[in-house]
């Protein structure tokens, strides 16, 4: 079998996760800014809202990421893979489907047809130069031990050079209200209950510091590479895969409480209480608050910023939501 000429015919790319917040937001940006065909694979077809079903360009691979023999035709056709599934919560299945199912996923390509496959991992697992965290590993919950994991047999995997890691940050995305046909985001959601302990978080200060990412960059950023020749790793400092941190420009916790009452139309004093570690030991055997070693060492840590950091800007493109006040107004958060 020969390999195939460059545009002899469209782009097949197969996404997992397809009916998730980021699934659907890239779903729909293939197929609305390319000619790919797109297979996707899912467990719930009813969960799918931004293409119909029914297209000819959209093939529907219906099952659960650890059973993918019954896909393994499919797989093998495609061009191009983003993998977006992910499983946390229970330590058996995050491993089947974070270890385990991305192994049986690459073993059902084919070496003729695949160009490049684009993971999905998260920022957690890296420091700020981007390398793996001895934390994730020793502390990580079993979300963040799976995904170190995965990262470090896939650096060693004969398919390294064809993959593209990507480390999204804090993902915005959706609505916090009805009328917004994407699935909203974890973090989306928490914004109207986290509004309501406002009246306490701005008497706190804490120095701390995030990136954060709306979905429809995500989305931007995965189908620009999806879509461009696949290249050898032009990143310094890395091996044959490549790293990239999915984020804006890092802003504190002071910062983001000063423009959530801004948007929120509500008074923040001068000064505040400077939540140090002593104090935050304190509150957490006062409230009875259960915390594990992830969040123990996540407390320590504070500062959750990379470099480089990579925007939509950085691949000349335009982001969607760079500021936290495009994220409060594309997710529909009131003002009062």
């Amino acid at each position: 079998m020969s390999s195939p000429a460059a545009g002899s015919r469209p782009q097949r790319i197969l996404i997992t996760g397809a009916s998730g917040c980021v699934g659907q937001y890239i779903t729909e940006q293939l197929y609305r800014h390319s000619d790919a065909e797109l297979l996707l694979l899912l467990r719930d077809p009813a969960k799918l809202t931004v293409v119909s079903a029914d297209d000819p360009r959209v093939t529907l691979l219906v099952g659960d990421l650890r059973e993918l023999t019954p896909h393994a035709g499919a797989i093998a056709t495609a061009t191009r893979i983003i993998h977006t599934a992910t499983a946390w919560g229970d330590p058996l299945r995050a491993q089947q489907v974070n270890v385990e199912a991305v192994n049986q996923l690459l073993a059902f390509t084919s070496p003729v047809w695949l160009e490049q496959v684009i993971y999905f991992s998260t920022a957690s697992i890296l420091d700020r130069q981007l390398q793996l965290l001895p934390e994730a590993a020793e502390f990580g919950t079993e979300y963040i031990q799976t995904k170190a994991l995965c990262l470090q047999q896939l650096e060693a995997h004969p398919l390294a050079a064809k993959i593209v890691a990507v480390f999204p940050t804090l993902v915005f995305g959706g609505q916090v209200g009805p009328g917004d046909r994407h699935p909203t985001s974890y973090l989306t959601a928490g914004i109207r209950e986290a509004t309501r302990w406002l009246w306490l978080a701005k008497w706190l200060r804490t120095e701390a510091s995030f990136h954060f990412i709306h979905a429809a960059d995500i989305a931007l950023v995965c189908a620009h590479l999806a879509t461009q020749p696949h290249h050898p790793n032009p990143e310094p400092n890395q091996g044959a895969l490549r790293r990239l941190v999915l984020g804006q420009a890092p802003i504190s916790i002071n910062a983001t409480v000063t423009q959530l009452c801004r948007w929120r139309r509500s008074w923040q004093p001068p000064f505040g209480i400077d939540l140090q570690g002593w104090l935050i030991e304190a509150l957490i055997k006062l409230l009875r608050i259960e915390v594990n070693a992830w969040d123990r060492f996540s407390i320590r840590q504070r500062h959750f910023v990379h470099e480089p950091v990579s925007p939509p800007e950085r691949f000349g493109l335009v982001s969607y939501a760079p500021t936290l006040q495009a994220v409060f107004e594309t997710a529909g958060l009131p003002h009062r």
